[in-house]
């Protein structure tokens, strides 16, 4: 910490916060989640309890003359034994809507996850300090957007100048729900992932339930979707079910309607997109599970493969062609009593040909550029004019 005499330092508190469900308060300060603390006590899954604390799509907002803004925060990354370490987290920081800064914490935690027996170690680590400085000295408005890839705790807010919350934006809120690829991975930042990057370009306000491995149509979350305050509401469903070889068929069409009706009993009329699995060639026609490719493991490379077997199809096994056809009939059903429920085939946002110019770098997450281009694109066709996401002119911002 720089000191300074004329430091402000402010609570982090809910009015402060956008784009959580809860924060919760720790020995050293709040620690957003976005899953309420009822879903997280109906699953003791290691993998979901990272996901949803991680802060993909968290940022905090607020209006201030300072030039000059530290955020303490003490975060837990990610690192897989015998592979390179995973890239920093990154702040993004926005000025009136436009990026301005970007930067990453030191120390924290480490969290060593061991891919060939599943196990986890977590390694313990100081605070550490986010800074910002040469910041215009006038009343804007300040956006810090959180890792998506860290755990995040958030210790101390201070500024060079006081601190109140941001009025209101007017913007409908659009929630969301999706796998890694909705969470952010392998997006360069925060506020560039594709979800945060549609938001910004259809000027809604971006609530992200997206959860690394864990969107396999559990009914908390759904509880939690059909619980939040939301204008505008999209699922992405399909890979991380097929990722954990989590049900068959038969299953499958009953889960999903079972989600939706979830969904529906918080939210009658919102309009609802069900979006289905992006291009993945590795299991358009293949069984799950996924499985680490330990060949290049050892070469310090973290790459996919699958591990089922097609011809398993026939005993009821999903692959994303199977859940994309499923997904189709189960809302072109529902939408004849559903008017505002509609469909988007995930290849429309990244499909074959993209695969082909822009390859998943591990089989299953996109790049930087990938995001970008799927965020255009949904921006094109959930919120463009005709899209099921649409704002009515008299509420575009």
């Amino acid at each position: 910490m720089h000191m300074n005499d004329n430091w402000t330092t402010t609570p982090v508190t809910p009015e402060l916060v956008r784009g959580a469900y809860e924060l919760e308060r720790t020995e050293h300060g709040v620690l957003p989640h976005r899953l309420p603390a009822r879903a997280r006590a109906q699953c003791s899954d290691a993998q979901l309890a990272m996901a949803e604390s991680q802060p993909a799509g968290v940022r905090l907002v607020f209006r201030t003359r300072a030039t000059v803004i530290e955020l303490d925060a003490l975060r837990t990354k990610m690192a897989y034994k015998g592979t390179p370490p995973r890239p920093d987290g990154v702040y993004d920081l926005l000025v009136d809507g436009r990026l301005a800064a970007q930067a990453g914490v030191t120390g924290g935690n480490v969290q060593m996850m061991d891919m060939t027996t599943g196990t986890r170690e977590t390694r313990p680590g100081p605070v550490g300090t986010v800074r910002f400085t040469g910041l215009p000295d006038r009343i804007k408005d300040v956006e810090i957007w959180l890792p998506y890839n860290e755990i995040t705790e958030l210790v101390a807010l201070r500024t060079d100048a006081p601190v109140e919350s941001a009025p209101d934006s007017g913007r409908k809120v659009w929630l969301h729900h999706g796998s890694s690829i909705s969470h952010g991975s392998d997006a360069a930042s925060p506020s560039t992932t594709w979800p945060a990057l549609a938001a910004s370009l259809g000027r809604v306000e971006l609530m992200n339930l997206g959860l690394g491995g864990s969107a396999l149509l559990d009914p908390f979350t759904a509880r939690a979707l059909r619980d939040t305050p939301a204008d505008l509401i999209s699922v992405k469903i399909g890979i991380n079910i097929v990722n954990a070889d989590l049900m068959r068929l038969r299953a499958f069409a009953p889960a999903v309607h079972g989600f939706l009706d979830t969904i529906r009993e918080g939210h009658p009329t919102a309009p609802l997109l069900v979006v289905s699995p992006i291009y993945c060639a590795i299991h358009e026609d293949t069984p799950g599970p996924s499985a680490p490719d330990f060949s290049n493991l050892s070469a310090g490379r973290l790459q996919f493969v699958a591990a089922g077997d097609p011809a398993e199809r026939a005993a009821g096994k999903l692959t994303l062609n199977v859940i994309r056809d499923e997904l189709a009939r189960v809302v072109k059903q529902r939408a004849a009593e559903d008017p505002h429920l509609f469909y988007l085939d995930g290849r429309d946002l990244y499909g074959e040909a993209d695969f082909a110019e822009l390859p998943l770098p591990d089989q299953l997450h996109p790049d930087a550029a990938t995001h970008r281009r799927m965020g255009d694109r949904f921006n094109t066709l959930a919120f463009g004019t005709d899209g099921p996401l649409a704002l009515p002119a008299c509420d575009r911002p």
